[in-house]
């Protein structure tokens, strides 16, 4: 059942049950005491007049009982009073109900020898009539007097105005309920209702909705309170969003260390293999470059030879590096001289090529917690990869401080990567240069002192048009762990 009904039931309807039957009874007891009032009044009047005309018969004189009968008309209402013999004759009287009782009647009340009274009906009149015996100073009856009153307009009425009380009593107890019905329906249901259907939308996956503020104090306590409660299960489903991401990411990560872990046992290998042949033939070549009866066109070929050999030195020296634990020795660098170190080792690139080079920094400039040579080597990287892409024309070097972490976005104006290569862009000997220019070994080291700083390093398509890097590193030890 709903609650209006139930409220309806169970308290409306006895109220009103024990309203109906209290007013009932109200208006009967006001009817009761109106003719208790004229009964007691009419009696009092007749057993006073009594008295006086039982003197005024014992004189046996019209002028005495006249004037006592005509007494009584100062009383209020009396509108008729008479004096009978014992045979029920008319003696004298005056005004109206003369024939209320018959002979018999009159008889009876001298039998009885105490007052009668009684409601009569006459030419559509209501009287409230009295007897009483007149006696004599012997006490010898001798006649019996007859007290008229016709009914007043509230005792003409008590039974018409009953009627009247209880249809005004339903008509008001009808705009009662109604009252209670709309104001229950606009002040609570409706709001419930609202409540309800954000409810259900949250029910069906929509963790958006809120309830909307307003209406009754009780209805705006429960709506912030569902508000908060939505609030603090977004902000647990952030969490837990932002949580399983970073487990994503750090996913991720263990699988690129493992990958560059693995490559790193591989060239210990490779390294410890070819570095005895390559040393042999760096030096044979040396030998031979020395020698006088070769021709300039050997002294160059065995030039070369000795530089491709170095170039494979280098390419294995590289990937020990990346499979290698490193232990960072950590120091407070301030970043706009790292980014000035970095700046001044790329620059005799960028001159030649016109390249700007654009520098944002935070003021004042913070400082990180960082091996500064390691972090100059990431940004002379990133810096010469960027200044290394075709049609170049702006490299813009940006940073902002967080609470915890510094975030620096490198961006150039270039072609761009493309989006399916942003995965790629850090895994050992992936490159988009030509073959000979380039051995796909930087980035992946940029990537690996990164992590070992605890940062992160993420590619994503510039507002100027080429590619971006972002890199986000810890700004103490506490925010690193």
């Amino acid at each position: 059942m709903r609650l209006r009904n139930l409220i309806i039931l169970t308290v409306i309807v006895p109220l009103f049950v024990i309203l109906v039957v209290f007013s009932l009874v109200a208006i009967k007891s006001l009817e009761d005491n109106v003719r208790s009032k004229l009964q007691t009044e009419v009696e009092i009047i007749t057993r006073a007049l009594g008295t006086s005309l039982s003197y005024a018969v014992a004189r046996d004189s019209d002028t005495p009982l006249e004037e006592a009968l005509q007494s009584a008309f100062s009383f209020h209402r009396i509108y008729g009073a008479y004096v009978f013999d014992t045979q029920g004759r008319e003696v004298y009287g005056l005004g109206l109900g003369k024939d209320l009782f018959t002979s018999n009647e009159i008889q009876q009340v001298i039998e009885q020898d105490d007052l009668y009274s009684n409601y009569r009906q006459q030419e559509g009149w209501t009287y409230y009539s009295a007897l009483i015996p007149l006696r004599a100073q012997d006490g010898t009856v001798q006649g019996v007097l007859q007290v008229n009153r016709l009914n007043t307009g509230i005792e003409n009425y008590t039974g018409f105005i009953s009627i009247v009380a209880v249809l005004v009593f339903v008509i008001g107890a009808a705009g009662i309920v109604f009252s209670i019905w709309w104001g229950f329906r606009h002040y609570i249901e409706r709001p419930l209702n609202r409540l309800l259907h954000v409810m259900l939308l949250v029910e069906d996956g929509d963790r958006s909705q809120r309830a909307t503020v307003d209406g009754p104090t009780e209805y705006r306590r429960l709506a912030s309170g569902l508000n908060g409660m939505l609030d603090a299960m977004a902000e647990k489903d952030r969490d837990i969003d932002a949580r399983r991401q970073r487990e994503i990411e750090l996913e991720k990560r263990l699988r690129k260390s493992k990958k560059l872990a693995e490559l790193g046992v591989l060239a210990a290998g490779v390294a410890h293999e070819i570095g005895a042949p390559l040393t042999v033939i760096n030096g044979q070549a040396q030998r031979l470059a020395r020698r006088d009866t070769i021709g300039d066109d050997e002294r160059a070929r065995l030039s070369r030879i000795r530089g491709e050999v170095e170039r494979i030195v280098q390419i294995v020296r590289q990937l020990m590096e990346l499979g290698r634990q490193h232990n960072v020795e950590k120091g407070t660098q301030a970043l706009d001289q790292l980014i000035l170190s970095a700046s001044e080792l790329v620059e005799e690139e960028l001159e030649p090529r016109n390249i700007h080079l654009d520098i944002d920094l935070p003021s004042p400039t913070p400082h990180l917690l960082v091996n500064g040579q390691q972090i100059v080597q990431v940004l002379t990287n990133l810096l010469r990869n960027a200044a290394q892409a075709p049609d170049v024309s702006c490299i813009r070097l940006s940073a902002k401080q967080y609470s915890e972490e510094l975030t620096l976005w490198v961006e150039d104006d270039g072609p761009g990567i493309p989006a399916s290569h942003h995965q790629q862009v850090f895994d050992p000997f992936f490159t988009t240069k030509p073959v000979g220019q380039g051995s796909g070994l930087g980035l992946s080291m940029v990537h690996r002192i990164i992590n070992d700083h605890g940062g992160t390093i993420g590619v994503f398509n510039s507002g100027l048009g080429g590619a971006g890097f972002e890199i986000t590193l810890p700004l103490s030890e506490t925010a690193s762990a």
